[in-house]
C-alpha cells in the first residue's frame, strides 16, 4: 500500500503546481474576480495586488488536497477491505478443505491429500470398467465413483476424461448395471448410478474422499448364518482373491441399509479395516467420493438357489468345487486364531492335544427344537462307543464352536443355518441332518449339496420324521415363526392336515414354515437304523484322501492314415501321443474318446478306446473325406480338450 500512497501524492502534487503563464490552474482561483491592473496594464508579477488573487488560488488548493486525501484514505481503506475479504474467503476455504481432509480421515487413517482429489474428480470426473458381458456376472471397478446421502444414490460424474466400458447408455436399467450381492437377479440387490456433468460440483457440497481400496456389495440377510456364509463371505473373499488391491487393507462397504446384525464380527475377518454401513455414510457427509472401489460380488463360489424362480435346489452349473470352500475354511480359521487338532498333533502337539474321535450335536434353544436330545446324545455315544459333545450358537462364541467342529467324526443337527458350519469338518466326516415331520429332505439340500461338493469330502445322511405324533406345532406363533392363525380356517385346517410340504417358492410359504419350525421326539429306534445304514457307504477318515481332479492335456500329435480295399472298402487308421502331463501322474484309468464325422453330416460316431491308435473299417466309405477329434479321459469323468481335428480322405 505504500507504493501506491507515495505514487497518489506525488501524482496529486504534480496535479496541483500554480500555472503562472495562463488565467487558469488545475487548482484555480475565482475565475469571476478580474485581474488587478497597475498603471494600465496587468500585474502578473509579485506586488501588493496579486496576493489576494494567488491567496485564494492557494486557499482553494488546499482543499482540493483534502478532498483528495479523504478519497485517498477510502481507497486505502476499500484496498484493504477487499485484501481482508480475499484472504478471508481463502482462510475459509482452507478451513473447509482442512475439515474434510479430517472427515475423510475419519473414514480412514490413510492419508490423502484433499485438494488434489478434489483436482482429480473435477478435471476427470468417475471412471468405470467392468468384467463380464450380463449384469448377473459383471463386477465393476470404479476411480472416483461418488455416493450421494441426500438422494440416496450414487453419481457418476462426467468430465471429457471419462470412462465407462461397458457404455450401455439406456441398457443399463434393463434391469441394471449389476447385482450388488452375489444372489442371481434379484431385483432388490440391482446396482445403478445417476449422472451428473463434473461441473455440477461447484453447486454441491464439497465431497469426503475415502482413500481406501473399497469393495461395495449387498449383504444378503445377515441375520442368518447360512446366507451369511454362502452369500456374503466366500463370494466377498474369492472377490478380493480375483483383484490384487482388494487385501486386507481393504474397505468393505455394506450398502443393503441392514444393522450389524449378530455376525458382524465374521464380516470383520476379511480386512483390517472396519466396514461401514449405508447409514453411517450419512454421517461423512452429504457427498462421499470413494478414489477406488469395486462394486459387485462373484457369484462363482456358490452351490444353491432359494427358489424365487423355481423351487429351491442347487444351481444348474455350479462353477465351485470342495477345494475352494476348504481353503476360505482354512483362512477364516487363521483369522480366528483356530487351529485344527489334528494339525497340532501333526506338528508335534503333546498328548493332550492327541486326535480323538468325537460325534458334535447342534443344541437349539428357541425354534426346532430335539425334545429328547439327553436320550439322542446316550443313543449316538452307544453307538459309535464315542464322546459327544454339544455346541450351541446362543450359548457359545463362534470361533470355539469352529474349534469343536473342525475335529469332530460326525455332526448332527436339526436342519437350520447352524449345519453351514459343516464346511470346517474334516475330511471323511458325516454330516447328519435331521428334518421334521411333513419335510421332505429330498426339497431342501443346501447343506447335502454343499457336503457333496467335488474335493468336499463329506458323507451326508438326512433323517425325517414320519410319525406326527412325535411332534410340536406351533400355531400361534407370529407367522415368520410357523404360525398360521392369521390364516383362513379353511387354509389352517389344510395345512393342519397335510403330511407333505409341496415343493414352494421362496420365502413365505405358510405351509413349509408351519412345519420347518416344529419340534421334534426323535425316534431313536428309526433314526439309529437310518444312520447304520448311512454309515455302510462312509470312507474310513483314516483312508479318505482329496479327490484328484487333475484333468487331462490334449493329446500329442494326432494324426490320421487311410487305405481304400475295395470300391466298398476303406479303412481309418487314427493315433496319437499321450497328453504331457500323463507322465506326471499316477491315475487310475486312462480311456480316449474318439469322434469320427463325415464331412457335410450332423452326425457323428462316437468311440471309447484303451489304446492309442487304432484302425476303423465299419462305416468308412472310400473316396469320402471324414473330421476326427481326440480326447483323453481321466476316472471316467475328467474329461480334457480335444486335439485339433483332422481331416481325413479315403
Amino acid at each position: 500500500m505504500k507504493g501506491i500512497y507515495s505514487f497518489r501524492i506525488g501524482s496529486m502534487r504534480r496535479l496541483c503546481r500554480p500555472v503562472t503563464q495562463t488565467n487558469e490552474s488545475r487548482c484555480p482561483a475565482d475565475v469571476s474576480s478580474p485581474p488587478t491592473e497597475v498603471g494600465g496594464q496587468p500585474e502578473t508579477g509579485g506586488g501588493s495586488a496579486a496576493r489576494p488573487v494567488m491567496r485564494a488560488s492557494v486557499a482553494g488548493c488546499r482543499m482540493s488536497v483534502g478532498a483528495l486525501l479523504n478519497g485517498l484514505l477510502v481507497s486505502v481503506v476499500a484496498a484493504l477491505l477487499w485484501k481482508y475479504s480475499k484472504l478471508s474467503e481463502h482462510a475459509a476455504l482452507l478451513e473447509e478443505e482442512l475439515h474434510m481432509t479430517q472427515q475423510s480421515q475419519e473414514v480412514s487413517q490413510a492419508h490423502i491429500d484433499y485438494h488434489v482429489a478434489l483436482q482429480a474428480l473435477q478435471e476427470h470426473g468417475t471412471r468405470m470398467v467392468c468384467t463380464g458381458k450380463m449384469h448377473t456376472d459383471r463386477v465393476c471397478r470404479f476411480d472416483y465413483l461418488c455416493y450421494c446421502s441426500e438422494a440416496e444414490e450414487f453419481v457418476f460424474f462426467h468430465s471429457n476424461s471419462s470412462v465407462m466400458l461397458p457404455n450401455l447408455g439406456s441398457r443399463r436399467f434393463q434391469p441394471a448395471l449389476l447385482d450388488l450381492s452375489s444372489v442371481e437377479d434379484h431385483n432388490t440387490q440391482y446396482f445403478n448410478f445417476l449422472e451428473l456433468p463434473a461441473a455440477a460440483l461447484k453447486f454441491m457440497p464439497k465431497p469426503v474422499f475415502v482413500p481406501d481400496v473399497s469393495l461395495i456389495l449387498n449383504r444378503f440377510n445377515p441375520d442368518n448364518l447360512m446366507h451369511v456364509f454362502h452369500d456374503d463371505l466366500i463370494p466377498a473373499f474369492y472377490t478380493m482373491k480375483q483383484y490384487s488391491d482388494l487385501d486386507d487393507e481393504a474397505r468393505l462397504v455394506f450398502m443393503e441399509g441392514w444393522g450389524e446384525g449378530p455376525h458382524f464380527d465374521l464380516y470383520r475377518l476379511l480386512s483390517s479395516k472396519q466396514p461401514l454401513l449405508k447409514e453411517q455414510l450419512r454421517n461423512f457427509g452429504k457427498l462421499m467420493c470413494f478414489t477406488k472401489s469395486y462394486v459387485g460380488l462373484s457369484k462363482m463360489t456358490t452351490w444353491y438357489q432359494y427358489g424365487f424362480v423355481q423351487p429351491q435346489g442347487p444351481k444348474a452349473n455350479m462353477l465351485v468345487s470342495g477345494n475352494e470352500i476348504r481353503q476360505f475354511a482354512r483362512a477364516l480359521m487363521e483369522k480366528m486364531n483356530v487351529t485344527r487338532v489334528e494339525e497340532v498333533y501333526k506338528d508335534g502337539g503333546s498328548a493332550e492335544h492327541e486326535k480323538d474321535d468325537y460325534v458334535v450335536v447342534f443344541s437349539r434353544s428357541e425354534t426346532r427344537l430335539i425334545l429328547n436330545e439327553a436320550e439322542l446324545i446316550m443313543a449316538l455315544a452307544q453307538e459309535f462307543q464315542m464322546r459327544v459333545v454339544t455346541v450351541s450358537l446362543e450359548e457359545q462364541s463362534f470361533p470355539s464352536i469352529v474349534q469343536v467342529i473342525s475335529g469332530a467324526s460326525v455332526l448332527v443337527s436339526m436342519h437350520g443355518a447352524q449345519l453351514i458350519t459343516s464346511l470346517f469338518l474334516p475330511r471323511g466326516a458325516a454330516v447328519v441332518e435331521l428334518f421334521p415331520f411333513a419335510v421332505n429332505p429330498e426339497q431342501y439340500t443346501p447343506y447335502k449339496t454343499l457336503a457333496t461338493l467335488p474335493g468336499m469330502d463329506l458323507h451326508y445322511i438326512s433323517w425325517r420324521n414320519t410319525r406326527e405324533e412325535n411332534t410340536i406345532t406351533h400355531p400361534d406363533r407370529a407367522w415368520e415363526q410357523g404360525g398360521i392363525a392369521h390364516l383362513e380356517k379353511e387354509e389352517q385346517e389344510r395345512i393342519l392336515a397335510s403330511k407333505d410340504v409341496p415343493r414352494h417358492l421362496c420365502c413365505r410359504n405358510p405351509e413349509w414354515l408351519f412345519r420347518i419350525y416344529q419340534d421334534t421326539l426323535v425316534d431313536i429306534p428309526s433314526f439309529l437304523e437310518t444312520l447304520k445304514e448311512g454309515m455302510k457307504t462312509k470312507p474310513s477318515v483314516k483312508k479318505s484322501k482329496p479327490a484328484s481332479t487333475v484333468h487331462p492335456g490334449r493329446v500329442r500329435e494326432p494324426q490320421c492314415q487311410t487305405s481304400v480295399q475295395t470300391t466298398n472298402e476303406a479303412k481309418l487308421t487314427v493315433s496319437w501321443q499321450i497328453p504331457w502331463n500323463l507322465k506326471y501322474l499316477k491315475v487310475r484309468e486312462v480311456k480316449y474318446e474318439v469322434w469320427i464325422q463325415e464331412q457335410g453330416e450332423n452326425t457323428y460316431m462316437p468311440y471309447i478306446l484303451p489304446q492309442q491308435n487304432y484302425t476303423f473299417s465299419e462305416n468308412i466309405k472310400p473316396f469320402t473325406t471324414y473330421l476326427v477329434w481326440v480326447r483323453c479321459i481321466f476316472n471316467k469323468n475328467l474329461l480334457g480338450p480335444f486335439a485339433d481335428v483332422l481331416t481325413c480322405r479315403t
